[in-house]
């Protein structure tokens, strides 16, 4: 969600840098470019991990590329390109 203000923390006795303010508008344009993940919280998923094996479960935590699986023995962490929708 886009903010409609900007705090201005010169007021609140806090010195602003000009490379500061450039950084957090940077971090904002390039943000919605990042690499992110297909999946969204609740999809029904099934993982397949050469070493952890194939689960079915539901992505229950996402960060970056990082999904977290539900299944029925506990919450596994998973890479998005290792997941499959369940049909």
């Amino acid at each position: 969600m886009v903010k409609a203000y900007v705090q201005d923390l010169s007021s609140m006795g806090k010195p602003v840098s000009l490379g500061s303010v450039a950084a957090q508008a940077w971090s904002r344009i390039a943000r919605p470019f990042a690499p992110r993940s297909p999946y969204r919280i609740g999809d029904a998923v099934v993982a397949d991990d050469p070493f952890k094996g194939r689960r079915e479960g539901v992505v229950v935590f996402l960060q970056g590329l990082s999904a977290g699986v539900d299944t029925a023995e506990g919450v596994f962490f998973y890479d998005h390109r290792q997941l499959k929708k369940l049909d």
